[in-house]
């Protein structure tokens, strides 16, 4: 089972490792060791900090990492529990998913103690991480298949009482924008696991395109502490938001995806944050070793803003092109 030196009761600053046990053709005893910081002063709620679910996603580590090396002890009232790097093995790989199984670490929850390693990782947050927390941040960005709009995300919640302390969270981040994703109601994702344990749940977009943005990386450090000092958990936190957020926008069901019917290039007919409407053009598919076929062309289904554009540009038939997140009614 998987073991680690830490004492989360204990007060100050530890990092050290978790120890999955992993005995392969090579190494008959060996152990996957999974970075784990934690951080306790005083009495406070528990924050749970999770960076690395895949692992070509780079923001959120390095965003952890930092908060890692630098948070005074002394600042901090409560708790913070920090896995920058969740999903080791598809970080160094810089893939999406695990090398070791082949698996999507955030389509695994509730995981399983006794399944592949990648079912290992998720079944420890969830069975023992999650119940010790009372705030979940999972720091996602689009990887190398989506540049992403850097936003603040929700999943939809069916408890009034949860859902309101989640959206007042998310407000508190301060991102551009503002969006509840469903994937498409997959309940096998890390943020959808932890609304069903209760706890108050952020997410993040922030940037993609398998690089690392700047840009994103400045409003996802500000997002975290405008999130701490939102908790009450580190004193002296100044938060430095990035303007009045625009309204919650929706992802929800297909017709927000518009998705490549054929195998070739993609073109995209506009820009993140542009506006778009329903019916409109949203690209076109060239054939380029076949110049005599003409393109065919995409459409939206929804109207809203190009939160997600793909970002390699040969498409096969179900690859995600653009996502549109339209205006919440709510």
């Amino acid at each position: 089972m998987p073991h680690t030196e830490i004492d989360f009761d204990r007060p100050g600053k530890q990092v050290g490792f978790i120890d999955f046990p992993h005995s392969v053709h090579t190494d008959a005893w060996g152990v996957l060791p999974v970075p784990l910081c934690v951080i306790k002063n005083g009495a406070g709620p528990t924050v749970l900090l999770q960076g690395g679910n895949h692992g070509d996603e780079y923001e959120g580590p390095i965003i952890l990492g930092e908060l890692v090396r630098d948070l005074d002890p002394a600042r901090v009232t409560g708790r913070l529990i920090i896995v920058p790097a969740i999903n080791r093995p598809a970080i160094e790989a810089g893939n999406r998913c695990s090398p070791l199984d082949g698996l999507n670490f955030n389509r695994t929850f509730p995981g399983n103690p006794t399944g592949s390693i990648t079912e290992q990782l998720s079944s420890y947050v969830h069975d023992v991480l999650f119940p010790l927390a009372d705030m979940f941040v999972d720091l996602h960005s689009g990887g190398s298949s989506l540049d992403m709009i850097p936003s603040a995300i929700m999943e939809p919640c069916n408890d009034p009482g949860l859902a309101q302390k989640i959206r007042a969270a998310v407000v508190a981040f301060g991102a551009p924008i503002n969006v509840v994703i469903s994937n498409y109601g997959d309940p096998r994702t890390s943020t959808a696991a932890a609304v069903r344990a209760g706890l108050v749940t952020v997410g993040t977009e922030l940037g993609g395109a398998g690089a690392i943005s700047p840009e994103a990386l400045k409003i996802g450090r500000n997002g975290l502490y405008n999130l701490l000092a939102h908790f009450g958990v580190v004193a002296g936190a100044k938060p430095d938001r990035q303007g009045v957020p625009l309204p919650v926008h929706d992802i929800t069901g297909a017709g927000a995806y518009v998705r490549a019917n054929q195998t070739g290039v993609f073109e995209p007919f506009h820009r993140l944050g542009d506006k778009v409407s329903a019916g409109q053009g949203a690209g076109r598919i060239h054939f380029l070793s076949n110049p005599d076929k003409t393109p065919v062309e995409l459409v939206y289904e929804k109207a809203g803003v190009v939160y997600g554009m793909r970002q390699p540009g040969i498409v096969r038939p179900g690859n995600c092109c653009v996502v549109v997140a339209s205006p919440s009614e709510v």
